[in-house]
């Protein structure tokens, strides 16, 4: 997908805009003063795939809190401040990589002028984070509601406010929870400016309801090309967050796969295993090796290997038997009680030693024996899916009159 042009400014050694990947962010919800279970779930947030974390800088003690935390955070880490100018510039003293703030809610100009000066001289860009339960009541006023345009509205004044004051190292967002708004708000926005976009659906809620908004609306912007840096706003761990944005990126083929993708037939009358079963028990064994690759599980070996031929590896089920496949081709048969032992053998076989490696190791006979399995198995059960008679048909409809 051709993504739109932005400036790229950086966050911390982050770089976000212009050619650089899509980044993963997501927030703490501990209290910053904590210390110790901050710096915890900045750990556990970077484990799961963010990129950048945000913290809540909302007094003092939090401010303190940050200047320990920055130097021993695995990420940059950017201060969420609302209001005080003051504790602007102190995060920018505990060396923050970046802040999250509406100028408009400083107000005075000279505070404005004050945040800006400070975050230039140390090289940290500010995010305006527009959402729409937080708008001007002017603007309220003006459109009625917070719709796409009054976001925009909203973002390109505060956008003004900053440059006004000689800063333009600006990321935006406007989030909406109403993913159509939502869209549109960014579709707007992108159109009207050349600034990097943070793309989220604000208040999504808990899953998996708030993840299905979040992909609508986040995945639905970047087939379009729009937007430089996500996150996920579920009511739930955090670290829930950053997983799903990772996958989101991964699977748009945005980011380099550092997960399991586990893919799996829907199963039908032709499945000689319980598949939701197998598929369960092997995800869950892959999981826990980390292991970046993609997976099939699939309920017979008629349709199986051909169908996930693009996976780096799977196995489908056959009278008591498993079929590992490679790539497409059968390397090995094993018991069917043994089917996911196998494929978690093979799957870190394949992770050390490669694709042709592991298809150069396969058993001569293997795929040979699947095809004849195939045979009995349509010879068993018939043609469950009456594919002679189907293209009769359609090829009466086609030759008719």
């Amino acid at each position: 997908m051709k993504r739109s042009s932005t400036k790229q400014i950086h966050v911390g050694d982050v770089a976000v805009g212009g050619d650089a990947p899509v980044s993963v962010q997501s927030m703490t919800t501990t209290k910053t003063a904590d210390v110790d279970a901050t710096l915890a779930q900045v750990y556990g947030l970077r484990g799961a795939g963010a990129d950048i974390v945000r913290i809540t800088c909302n007094d003092v003690e939090a401010a303190q809190g940050l200047a320990e935390i920055v130097p021993r955070s695995p990420v940059p880490i950017i201060a969420d401040i609302h209001f005080q100018y003051r504790l602007a510039l102190a995060a920018l003293e505990a060396g923050v990589d970046g802040l999250r703030l509406n100028p408009g809610n400083i107000r005075k100009p000279a505070h404005i002028k004050a945040v800006a000066a400070a975050a230039a001289d140390r090289g940290v860009p500010i995010r305006i984070g527009v959402n729409a339960g937080s708008l001007d009541k002017d603007l309220l006023d003006k459109y009625g509601s917070p719709v796409p345009q009054a976001l925009v509205d909203s973002a390109l004044a505060e956008v003004r406010l900053l440059e006004d004051a000689g800063f333009t190292d600006i990321k935006i967002s406007v989030k909406h929870s109403h993913v159509p708004s939502m869209v549109e708000s960014y579709r707007l926005l992108s159109a009207a400016v050349d600034h990097p976009l943070h793309l989220g659906v604000t208040e999504a809620g808990p899953p998996p309801a708030g993840l299905m908004k979040s992909v609508a609306g986040i995945a639905t912007l970047l087939l379009e090309g729009i937007g430089d840096t996500i996150r996920f706003s579920l009511t739930a761990d955090p670290v829930e967050e950053a997983e799903a944005g990772r996958r989101l990126l991964e699977q748009l083929g945005l980011r380099e796969r550092t997960t399991l993708d586990l893919i799996a037939c829907p199963s039908c009358g032709r499945a000689e295993v319980d598949v939701v079963a197998v598929a369960t028990a092997a995800q869950e064994a892959l999981e826990s090796e980390g292991l970046p690759i993609q997976v099939a599980v699939m309920g017979c070996v008629v349709n199986g290997p051909g169908e996930a031929r693009e996976a780096d590896i799977g196995i489908a089920a056959g009278k008591g038997r498993g079929h590992l496949f490679i790539k497409g081709q059968v390397v090995r048969v094993v018991p069917e009680a043994e089917m996911v032992e196998a494929l978690l053998d093979e799957a870190r076989r394949l992770a050390d030693e490669g694709v042709e490696a592991r298809l150069a190791a396969a058993d001569g006979v293997a795929d040979e024996l699947a095809r004849e399995t195939a045979a009995e198995l349509l010879a068993a059960q018939g043609d469950i899916n009456h594919s002679a008679e189907a293209r009769s048909r359609v090829r009466e409809v086609i030759e008719g009159e």
